[in-house]
């Protein structure tokens, strides 16, 4: 082949670019930054005074693999329940650390409530609503105070719906009265920035060293949030907190989420990250998790549990076999999961592949570990699988499906068995 005919391409790796080294901060025993891995959290809606409906949440989100759950605290009967969530979550071997919520009366409570200040990992609090006029320094010191005395990181929320309004008078009458005034839109954008980071500088000057700080800047504009985050990480090196405010419910929640997060990701913005979906009455509130996983998962940072790739199905699959098959695979997967986990160091970086024709099929089976190619309408009933790449075997009949888990089950016990998990 003529070598000149790739002489303009070049060696651009496929994948993110490098993460911006912030200032890792411990939250408990997970770390937040300095290039750790990128870590996953989620929030309760439960009332924290239920401390049973507290502790049933926080267990869930914990299993499904949240490693920081946020909890409010509101009033004195939710900080009086804190001690009590975090002894019986230790009590069932749920360790994954506790952020308490402020808002307001932040300040009050964890003065009054010091069991409270130190069952949590860390505090969140938000430099629009900490205190307003004369009081808002002395509160916001009074929180930092106890933060270094309990040694408890805190992260710095400023929030587009509850921004700091005379900070942001400030700056509008400013705007005002420049030549070129910039629309109002920059300008709130700009003081969401000041906001976070002139409460950080302030908290530093109060004696909290930056190790225990982390940022965020949260808006509900897709546009927005990546402009913000994007000015935030340019300017320090505290650890970010990514996450789009008020996201939405379903689909449009987690598109719009996904699209943010992807892009600051992908330009190495971003230590932990949160989906604040809103969940259908009734329904799964561990979606959020399972969201951000397979967000860290598809762009390459992380793995959590084997990937099933499926085609989407088309004319030449009229038939729903695949589609069933795909589904069983997957939740069969899901089902294995916690034994896996233990026995097969790993696994998780499985990827296996169910396709529904010979247009696409053989090919993404061989890109798989392991893949099956079923047959679409019109083909021959038979259906090869591939190892490795290779072809191993053709299966037929009605116990395609239990055959194909068996090999599935070969596959992981050989190349991730015996602690080969890594090597392999």
């Amino acid at each position: 082949m003529n070598e000149r005919a790739f002489s303009h391409l070049t060696p651009e790796r496929a994948g993110p670019l490098g993460r911006q080294l912030t200032v890792p901060v411990k939250v408990g025993h997970v770390t937040v930054g300095g290039g750790a891995p990128i870590v996953v959290q989620s929030m309760t809606n439960t009332d924290t005074a239920d401390i049973a409906g507290t502790v049933a949440q926080v267990a869930a989100l914990a299993r499904q693999g949240s490693e920081l759950v946020r909890i409010t605290v509101d009033r004195d009967e939710a900080a009086a329940a804190v001690p009590k969530i975090r002894e019986r979550l230790d009590r069932i071997g749920i360790d994954v650390p506790l952020v308490g919520d402020f808002h307001y009366i932040g300040h009050k409570l964890l003065s009054d409530h010091p069991a409270c200040a130190e069952a949590l990992a860390k505090y969140r609090i938000n430099p629009g609503n900490v205190g307003f006029k004369d009081k808002k320094d002395k509160q916001f010191g009074q929180i930092i105070e106890i933060a270094i005395k309990h040694r408890k990181p805190v992260r710095i929320g400023a929030n587009w719906g509850s921004l700091d309004q005379e900070l942001l008078t400030v700056l509008m009458d400013e705007n005002a009265r420049a030549v070129r005034p910039l629309d109002a839109r920059a300008i709130m954008r700009e003081a969401m920035v000041q906001s976070a980071l002139l409460s950080a500088e302030r908290a530093e000057e109060i004696g909290l060293a930056r190790e225990y700080i982390i940022l965020s800047a949260k808006v509900s504009g897709v546009q927005d949030l990546i402009t913000v985050y994007r000015m935030l990480a340019s300017r320090a090196n505290y650890a970010i907190h990514l996450g789009l405010t008020e996201a939405g419910m379903g689909s449009k929640g987690i598109v719009a989420s996904s699209a943010a997060l992807g892009i600051l990701l992908q330009e190495g913005i971003g230590d932990t990250i949160r989906y604040s979906l809103t969940p259908e009455p009734g329904g799964d509130r561990t979606l959020e998790v399972r969201t951000a996983q397979e967000l860290l998962q598809t762009m390459g940072f992380r793995a959590f549990v084997p990937l099933v790739a499926a085609c989407p199905g088309c004319g030449r699959t009229t038939s729903t076999v695949f589609q069933e098959l795909a589904q069983d695979i997957q939740t069969w997967i899901s089902t294995s999961m916690p034994e896996w986990k233990t026995q097969y160091p790993g696994v998780e970086n499985l990827n296996v592949a169910v396709m529904g024709c010979i247009v696409n099929g053989p090919g993404e089976s061989k890109h798989a570990d392991i893949g099956i190619s079923l047959p679409g309408t019109g083909e021959d009933p038979t259906a090869p699988v591939f190892v490795d790449g290779k072809k191993v075997a053709t299966l037929r009949g009605a116990g395609i499906a239990a055959e194909f888990k068996t090999m599935v089950a070969s596959y992981v016990e050989r190349r991730y068995g015996a602690g080969l998990g890594a090597a392999g």
